[in-house]
């Protein structure tokens, strides 16, 4: 921020700059080339559309600048600077590039507007000399005495020249409104005869051409560097000149609908010197005034756009930051970063046409409107404590002027708005290398997120019993401190927690609460959630201290999960080969289950898990509790693309000789819909006298990539740790505890 503070100490200019610059460029050289066409091409309502849709954007981005620049002060750059203390300064500076650019190249365009104002000396050439003058032979003069004029002289000298071109353009008008309606004793030529709303089908091809005259009012917010007081003087210039632009623009659809036939309004492109009183001479001054009135407000706010972004040290060269950031004068008048944008200006100027270049800048105009609407929505949504701005807007003003500012942009020309946004992405990743610790476009939606976060935490709790008869999900939370040497653990959370469910998993730090044991957690927190940022990744990671592994547990099975949903499993793990760690989870899981929590216990071990060998689920139609939660943890980690060449295979495991009834008792279970899966998908195995149960489970799921299997309280009871470590020459397996059966379509 203090860098700016150095070319903002300003010329200390009131409102009436930023008034003069913004409406000086709204009633610019569209409104003297182009509105009399648009006018006679759509008539009267077609071109009263023509300004409400045009001031449904530019006013809600009016009033989102007028709320932004009363939040905070708003030193130099202009939209620039508003863009980029907004959504910091990667994407600011990229649409601040773009717009700087736009700016730049409006000089060129509005000299060559200039131009037209000489078209009787054009006519007068041809009819001398036998051949067109050059559009040049004026235009590059032109813009040589505008360049000589501010880098001599500066914007105190442009705001002097500003004044005199506005009264001008103002004179112009008066004379234009009190002139009388076209005389012809032609019929299809009489005026009056434009109150309807002809050639639908041309709207946007005029709203294209006629857009450009509602691009100023952002105008002189460029000179917020050059403001005593920018929270005052931008919105008062800024609003005052939209609102006097539409009340113009209405009047002027009227005077052309009442003075003049449609055939002349489409044929005649001055056809305001026609009806104006004096019109030969007013009008081409009028256009000259008002054409070089909007080239003086983008000369000077080209440059100052540049020299921000050369202060925010944008540009990957350190030398060429200095340059232009270098202030001229007191006032640090941008004079390098003015040679730059009248370069620019001479090389479009040079060419002559630039139809084609114009409807670019408009588009990067639209994307400097939409941004700044959706900054303000933002704020509006986000509700940041910082966001207190003295001039308040509403949210659906600012949301509005987005969605248009897209749509608009997309109705005059999807190619060139495909291509506007392909640059600005090239801007932006070229802005991105060169600024790697800037803040980047993941920041924009923090605070709507974190809004939308909240609402949705506020209405799920309220709404916590309606969940009870839905189907069930998995709101998982696990608690570790081999996060690091044991990471298959933290792959099942990610598999259980993926797409279907939520998943929380806490690094357990043994140790009191202090200065220290939080410092290291939050080590330990930064490293582990560098290790999972990857794609598929939904689980949620966080620390927990506590001096003990039972202390531990009842403090996370306490806490509400981020997710909105309250906890409803705890998954233990622990290493196969480790008795004491199954010995410490039994201990601990009565505590759970006073919670109502299902429980499922990780036995690891160090072989592979191979996704290709299926998931082994073991159920006994004695277990149903158990049974569909299994199945259905089965089919939430297959869901998880780590599994897609994985399968499901089911086993039942009966007494010998009791297979047909186990088959019967199974296929009740099915037809009563407590079983959802079919009876094909189970494999019925009897077991022989001398093999227990461990020994077949061990044989038929040796090589599976993980096996489930349910366990029922009297089973710890009877067994303790032994059961779980009973299983011999298999890779891992979850155990599962339901507190109850689970209702699954």
């Amino acid at each position: 921020m203090t860098q700016n503070k150095r070319f903002s100490s300003g010329a200390g200019f009131n409102t009436a700059p930023v008034f003069f610059t913004a409406i000086s460029t709204i009633l610019g050289a569209i409104l003297f080339l182009r509105f009399g066409f648009a006018t006679g091409t759509l008539g009267f309502w077609g071109a009263i559309l023509i300004v409400l849709l045009g001031h449904l954007i530019t006013l809600p981005t009016a009033l989102a600048i007028s709320e932004i620049a009363t939040n905070r002060r708003v030193e130099g750059g202009g939209e620039y600077f508003i863009i980029s203390r907004s959504f910091g300064l990667k994407i600011g500076s990229t649409i601040g590039i773009a717009l700087f650019l736009s700016q730049a190249i409006s000089v060129a365009f509005y000299v060559i507007a200039f131009t037209e104002a000489f078209e009787p000396l054009f006519n007068w050439w041809y009819n001398n000399y036998g051949y067109h003058l050059p559009r040049q032979a004026v235009s590059i003069p032109a813009l040589l005495v505008l360049a000589t004029v501010i880098l001599k002289r500066g914007a105190g000298m442009g705001v002097k020249t500003l004044y005199f071109v506005a009264a001008v353009l103002f004179v112009s008008l008066i004379l234009f409104f009190t002139g009388k309606p076209i005389e012809t004793e032609e019929a299809f030529r009489q005026p009056g005869n434009n109150f309807g709303f002809f050639n639908r089908e041309h709207f946007f091809m005029v709203f294209a051409i006629c857009f450009p005259a509602f691009t100023g009012m952002t105008a002189g917010v460029g000179l917020s560097g050059d403001l005593k007081n920018p929270g005052k003087s931008i919105p008062m210039g800024t609003i005052g000149a939209t609102l006097i632009g539409i009340v113009v623009y209405v009047a002027l659809i009227w005077k052309f609908s009442v003075s003049a036939s449609q055939h002349d309004l489409v044929e005649h492109q001055l056809i305001m010197s026609q009806i104006a009183i004096a019109g030969a001479v007013v009008i081409p001054l009028g256009l000259g005034a008002s054409t070089i009135s909007s080239a003086i407000g983008s000369v000077m706010v080209a440059p100052r756009t540049l020299q921000a972004l050369a202060h925010d040290k944008i540009f990957p060269f350190r030398k060429i930051n200095y340059i232009l950031a270098k202030g001229k004068g007191a006032t640090k008048e941008p004079y390098n970063a003015s040679i730059v944008s009248l370069i620019i200006a001479f090389f479009f100027v040079a060419i002559g046409n630039v139809n084609m270049v114009a409807e670019i800048i408009s588009m990067f105009f639209l994307i400097t409107y939409g941004s700044l609407c959706l900054i303000s929505f933002l704020n509006h949504f986000g509700a940041p404590p910082s966001y207190r701005p003295r001039f308040k807007s509403k949210w659906y003003f600012s949301l509005a002027g987005f969605i248009l500012s897209v749509w608009v942009m997309f109705m005059i020309n999807p190619g060139y708005t495909i291509l506007a946004y392909i640059i600005i992405i090239v801007l932006y990743l070229i802005v991105e290398h060169f600024n790697k610790e800037q803040k980047g476009v993941v920041n924009i939606f923090k605070g709507a997120i974190f809004q939308l976060n909240r609402k949705m935490q506020v209405y799920m709790q309220k709404h916590q019993s309606d969940y009870e008869s839905e189907e069930w999900r998995p709101a998982a939370v696990c608690i570790s401190p081999h996060s690091f040497e044991r990471e298959k653990v933290l792959d099942i959370m990610k598999w259980i927690s993926y797409k279907h469910g939520f998943g929380t998993y806490f690094h357990f730090i043994e140790d009191y609460y202090s200065k220290h044991s939080w410092e290291k957690s939050r080590e330990i927190l930064k490293e582990l959630i560098d290790l999972q940022k990857e794609e598929n990744n939904a689980l949620y990671i966080d620390t927990m201290i506590s001096p003990s592994y039972t202390s531990a547990i009842a403090q996370v099975i306490q806490a509400p999960s981020i997710s909105g949903m309250e906890n409803n499993m705890v998954l233990f793990e622990f290493d196969r080969n480790n008795s004491d760690e199954i010995k410490r989870i039994i201990e601990n899981i009565k505590l759970t289950k006073a919670g109502n929590f299902d429980v499922c216990i990780f036995a690891s071990t160090h072989v592979t898990i191979r996704p290709k060998n299926g998931i082994h689920i073991w159920i006994r139609s004695t277990d149903v509790n158990n049974t569909n939660l299994m199945i259905l943890l089965g089919y939430i980690i297959l869901a998880h693309p780590d599994w897609h060449k994985g399968h499901l295979k089911i086993f039942s495991i009966c007494s010998p000789g009791d297979c047909e009834a186990t088959h019967h008792e199974l296929n009740n279970l099915i037809e009563t819909g407590r079983l959802p899966i079919t009876l094909s998908n189970i494999e019925i195995i009897s077991s022989t006298g001398n093999q227990t149960i461990s020994d077949i489970i061990s044989q038929k799921s040796k090589n599976a990539g993980i096996t489930i299997m349910g366990f029922r309280d009297e089973r710890i009871k009877h067994e303790g740790a032994d059961f779980f470590t009973s299983f011999k020459d298999m890779g891992d397996i979850i155990f599962v505890n339901a507190t109850k059966s689970k209702d699954i379509n």
